[in-house]
């Protein structure tokens, strides 16, 4: 994974003055007459999230999707004509009746130790809710899943958190995704609903550290939950089929943060 991926995306993609007039207009270049089979789908999880409501707005803005689902416990607050939203728990979704044919699915889900109460209600959200939603999403059609995990995701690693988060990014591989996007960004910024103590002091110490990261030390640089958000968004308008890609934190922030 190179730094200047997203850049060559978006240039491909849209230095094309015709075809970004279009998007500006709300029109996609080459789609079929919109009927059904035709749609572009968008299928998010956690859209009500610290980084998944930035993504369903940003998925809402794009002319890339005729439509997006957003999937949850709980209803978003949040209302638009391209939007459709399906209330469902995750360990029930082969009940789900609602249509959730999608080309293209983004999970935001996650939580923390503290806010789940145990190690195994963590695990039940960041790795059992996780692959619930990706074996929904691609039994519904999708090609490409792209999901936040955690910089340090490793199933070998000694730390429970980063050890979960890995065996969740290994279980995603095996459903063979034409393209499957992990973002691992370190610390993230931006406003929560729920005040955490720790992250606030972990973002006062990056906050200070972070002009002193530089070359290897830029992935472990914090980075604002807009930015990753925009950073699933833009990859999305890459080809299909590149398999398994992986951002860090600087490497998200090369894709998410120019252009803004």
């Amino acid at each position: 994974m190179t730094a200047g991926l997203g850049t060559t995306l978006i240039e491909r993609r849209y230095n094309n003055p015709t075809r970004l007039n279009l998007h500006r207009r709300g029109l996609n270049p080459g789609r079929g007459s919109g009927s059904l089979s035709d749609m572009r789908t968008a299928l998010i999880a956690g859209g009500s999230g610290l980084v998944g409501g930035f993504l369903l707005r940003q998925l809402l803005e794009t002319a890339e999707y005729d439509r997006v689902i957003a999937l949850g416990r709980r209803p978003v607050t949040l209302t638009h004509p391209r939007l459709v939203q399906v209330t469902a728990e995750f360990t029930g979704l082969d009940k789900v009746t609602a249509d959730l044919q999608c080309t293209d699915a983004f999970c935001c889900l996650g939580t923390t130790i503290r806010l789940a109460g145990s190690r195994e209600a963590f695990r039940a959200v960041d790795h059992a809710a996780v692959l619930a939603f990706a074996w929904a999403a691609r039994r519904n059609g999708a090609g490409r899943f792209f999901v936040v995990t955690s910089l340090g995701a490793n199933s070998g690693s000694q730390f429970f958190y980063n050890r979960v988060k890995g065996e969740t990014e290994e279980a995603l591989e095996v459903l063979d995704f034409g393209t499957l996007g992990l973002f691992r960004p370190s610390l993230l910024l931006g406003p929560r609903a729920k005040t955490r103590l720790g992250e606030r002091f972990g973002a006062a110490l990056m906050w200070l550290a972070d002009p002193l990261m530089f070359g290897a030390l830029r992935k472990y640089r914090a980075v604002d939950a807009e930015v990753v958000a925009r950073a699933m968004v833009r990859c999305s308008f890459g080809r299909p089929g590149q398999g398994v890609l992986i951002f860090r934190s600087d490497e998200i922030q090369d894709l998410g943060g120019f252009g803004q």
